[in-house]
């Protein structure tokens, strides 16, 4: 359950959300007072006694921060400096609140990104602000760019695109480096059990050689008392045999005087 805190960050968050996604006038304060309150909010939140689980206040962090990276790259003055900004920017994995089919930090980062992409294009086209109307002027101005101009764009564009493929490439890479670690892991765990396994057998195997060896033990040790028995009676009958013929040979060649 969550506590009060924590539902009323989650509100905020969505608010700070909600006002990234519009359009805003320089003099837009508000968002960045959300975003200040909600860091503050988020350092209580991890010293309250019933605060979140690690992954979701790492997922909180990982909003405010993008919050906070976004305001710092609209301040900055060139459009190219913004759009290079904004591509180093990691937005939420989840969304906010329930009724999100995609994480509202992810909407944000692509409107901010496709912004900061038409204000680069504009200013090297040379348009500006004031060429943005749809008169037959402005488009026989557009048809007429310098050559060099356009090669600037088109260079522009692929080294976005550049850097585009680079990171998917990257997310690939760890994708399939983290498949192999997983692949890996349960690999040495199968080892490891069927080791397991082998040395319990083993063990059991150990454990029954050892009743036989003590069983053998006994019966040769039976074997060896009886061994011991009957050669203790022949002793003992053959002295009472040479006794009894001393005697009597005593007896029948007496002896001579």
């Amino acid at each position: 359950m969550a506590s009060r805190l924590e539902i009323n960050f989650i509100r905020l968050l969505s608010r700070c959300e909600s006002i990234a996604s519009e359009k805003r006038e320089e003099t837009e304060w508000r968002l960045e007072k959300f975003v200040g309150a909600l860091q503050e909010m988020l350092v209580a939140l991890r010293k309250s006694q019933s605060k979140p689980t690690p992954e979701v206040l790492t997922e909180y962090t990982r909003k405010v921060e993008f919050l906070k990276g976004l305001l710092e790259a609209e301040k900055l003055s060139s459009p190219t400096e913004k759009a290079l900004a904004n591509q180093f920017l990691a937005p939420g994995r989840t969304p906010t609140i329930a009724n999100e089919r995609m994480p509202a930090s992810k909407t944000v980062h692509m409107q901010t990104k496709a912004r900061c992409t038409g204000e680069m294009r504009d200013e090297l086209l040379g348009t500006g602000l004031a060429g943005k109307g749809t008169s037959e002027t402005d488009l026989r101005n557009r048809r007429g760019i310098p050559l060099d101009e356009r090669q600037s764009a088109a260079e522009l564009e692929a080294v976005l695109q550049h850097h585009h493929n680079l990171q998917e490439k990257l997310a690939e890479d760890m994708l399939n480096l983290a498949r192999n670690l997983k692949n890996n892991t349960l690999a040495a765990q199968n080892i490891i059990k069927q080791d397991n396994q082998t040395l319990g057998q083993s063990m059991r195997q150990a454990d029954l050689n050892f009743e036989k060896l003590k069983t053998e033990s006994e019966r040769l040790e039976q074997h060896t008392k009886k061994s011991v028995n009957w050669l203790l009676w022949l002793m003992l009958i053959l002295v009472s045999f040479t006794f009894i013929s001393m005697i009597l040979f005593i007896r029948i060649f007496p002896r001579l005087r």
